[in-house]
C-alpha cells in the first residue's frame, strides 16, 4: 500500500510514494506523552543553569520566547504532519514543498541535532546515577535503549505512560521545595563547598556571570529552546499514529502547552531558591534546590528522577532519529541498508547507527556543549518546516500564515546568537552532511537509471 501523491509531476509522485511500512497504533493521548516524554528530560534537569548565565533574572523571559518560538514552530509542523502522514518530518516536508536540497538539509540538521540530544541525554543519567565517572553509564545507556528499540520491544509508549507522570511528580516536588526553602549566599557556598559537582563553591563570584544584556536573554533562549524541542518526535509518528490529521494537530500543540507552564513553574522557583546567580553556577540545579531541605530522600528523588526522565528522552529521542533516517535512506540520500524494516516493525540498522553516532556525543562532548549543538541544529531544522508550511494552501492551514513567517525569523535569530563555538561546529556539520547526501542521492540515481 503506498499514500496519494501531492507533487504534481510524475517522476517527482513516483519518488515520493513509499509503502505502508510501519503499524498505525498511536492516538492522540500517546502522541502527547511522547512528546511530553522527549522534552521532559535532559533539558529540564540541565538546561536552566547555562540559560540563567546568559539571561540572569530575566531567566522567565527568556523561556516564554523560547515558547513562542516553539509554538510558532509546533503550528507549522502541526499543519504539515497533518497533510503528510508519513515517517520523516522536516526531511519529507522539505522534499515535498521546496526542493531536495531542502529536505536534506532538514534531515540533516535533525539527525545532528537530536543525535547532539541524545548524547546530553544519555550525560545526564550518567551524571546523576553515578557522578564520579558518568561515562560509565552514559554510553551503556544508549546502547541498551537503542537495542530494545531495534528488538521492536513495543513498551516506548506505555514507558512514557509510566515515566512521564513520574517526572511531572518529581518537578512538583522540586517545585514546592524551592517556593518554601529561598537559601542565603552564605548557605549556597557551603553547598558548594561540600559537593562541588553539585554547585559553584562561591556562585556569587562566579567568573561566568557577567552583566546580562539583551542579547544574552536571547542567547538563552535559544538554550531553553533545546527544552522543547522534543515535541518534533510526534512529528516523526506520522506513519504510526491513527487517523493522523485530527491527531497531530491536537497533539503537538497539548505537549507544548504543557511543557511551557511546567518550565515556568520549575524555571521560577529555581530563580526564587537560588536566585541568578546560584542558579548559574549550579550544575545539577534541581538537586541543588532540595540539598537543604534537610531530606536526604529529596535528593534521591530527584536523582532517580533525572535518570528516568533522560532515560525517556532517549527512548523518544533515538527512534526519531531512526526513523528520519531511514525516511531519508527510502529516497536515496542515506545508504539503502538504513531502510530496512526488520520482522518486528523496526528500522533496527538505523536504530543501531544513530546509537553509535549518540555515543561518539556523549564521548566527545559535555551535556552544555551537547545541548547548544542540539539547539542550533535543531532551530535550522524548524526554519525549513516554517519555509516548507508557507507553501500549504490556505484550505489546508489550520493556523495561520504568519505564524510560521514569526518562527522562521525567530529560528534564524535564536540560532545565530548561540554560542559561536557550537554555531561554527553546527554550520560545518550541515554543510558536509549536506554535501554527502546530495552525493549519495545522485550516486542512487545513477544506479537506479542503469536498473
Amino acid at each position: 500500500m503506498t499514500r496519494p501523491c501531492v507533487r504534481s509531476t510524475e517522476a517527482t509522485c513516483q519518488a515520493d510514494q513509499v509503502p505502508d511500512l510501519l503499524p498505525r497504533r498511536l492516538g492522540t493521548a500517546d502522541a502527547v506523552v511522547l512528546g511530553l516524554a522527549a522534552m521532559l528530560g535532559a533539558g529540564v534537569f540541565t538546561v536552566f543553569a547555562p540559560a540563567a548565565r546568559e539571561a540572569g533574572a530575566w531567566l522567565l523571559l527568556a523561556i516564554v520566547l523560547a515558547g513562542v518560538v516553539a509554538a510558532c514552530n509546533a503550528f507549522s509542523t502541526a499543519d504539515l504532519a497533518a497533510n503528510n502522514p508519513e515517517s520523516g518530518g522536516g526531511y519529507v516536508y522539505g522534499r515535498r514543498y521546496l526542493a531536495p536540497w531542502a529536505g536534506r538539509l532538514a534531515g540533516v540538521a535533525f539527525l545532528c541535532g537530536k543525535t547532539a540530544s541524545a548524547g546530553a541525554a544519555a550525560g545526564v543519567f550518567g551524571a546523576y546515577v553515578l557522578p564520579d565517572h558518568p561515562l560509565w553509564v552514559a554510553v551503556p545507556v544508549i546502547l541498551v535503549v537503542a537495542a530494545l528499540n531495534a528488538a521492536g520491544v513495543r513498551w516506548t509508549a506505555r514507558g512514557a505512560w509510566v515515566l512521564v507522570p513520574g517526572v511531572l511528580a518529581v518537578l512538583g516536588v522540586v517545585v514546592l521545595v524551592s517556593l518554601i526553602s529561598r537559601y542565603h549566599p552564605a548557605e549556597l557556598v557551603t553547598i558548594g563547598a561540600a559537593d562541588p559537582g553539585l554547585l559553584a563553591a562561591d556562585p556569587a563570584l562566579d567568573p561566568t556571570r557577567a552583566p546580562v544584556a539583551p542579547l544574552g536573554v536571547l542567547t538563552a533562549a535559544g538554550l531553553m529552546f533545546f527544552a522543547f524541542a522534543g515535541y518534533a518526535r510526534m512529528a516523526t509518528l506520522g506513519e504510526e499514529v491513527r487517523d493522523p490529521e485530527r491527531t497531530l494537530r491536537r497533539a503537538i500543540p497539548l505537549a507544548l502547552g504543557i511543557a511551557l507552564l511546567t518550565y515556568l513553574a520549575v524555571g521560577g522557583a529555581l530563580l526564587f531558591a537560588l536566585g541568578p546567580a546560584g542558579l548559574a553556577g549550579a550544575h545539577s540545579p534541581l538537586a541543588a534546590a532540595v540539598a537543604m531541605a534537610d531530606a536526604p530522600a529529596l535528593g534521591v528523588l530527584v536523582r532517580f528522577g533525572a535518570a528516568a526522565a533522560a532515560a525517556s528522552a532517549l527512548l523518544s529521542v533515538l527512534v526519531g532519529v531512526s526513523r528520519t533516517a531511514m525516511a531519508m535512506a527510502r529516497r536515496g540520500d542515506l545508504p539503502g541498508s538504513l531502510a530496512t524494516v526488520s520482522a518486528r516493525d523496526t528500522p533496527w540498522r538505523a536504530d543501531i547507527a544513530g546509537a553509535l553516532a549518540a555515543a561518539a556525543v556523549a564521548v566527545l562532548a559535555g551535556p552544555y556543549a551537547a545541548i547548544a549543538l542540539s539547539a542550533c541544529s535543531v532551530l535550522v531544522y524548524y526554519a525549513v518546516i516554517n519555509c516548507a508550511a508557507l507553501r500549504l494552501s490556505a484550505a489546508t492551514r489550520r493556523w495561520p500564515a504568519w505564524t510560521s513567517v514569526l518562527g522562521l525569523a525567530l529560528c534564524l535569530l535564536l540560532a545565530a546568537l548561540l554560542p559561536p563555538t557550537q554555531v561554527v561546529v553546527t554550520l560545518a556539520v550541515l554543510v558536509l552532511g549536506s554535501m554527502t547526501t546530495a552525493v549519495l542521492a545522485r550516486r542512487a540515481a545513477v544506479a537506479g537509471g542503469e536498473g
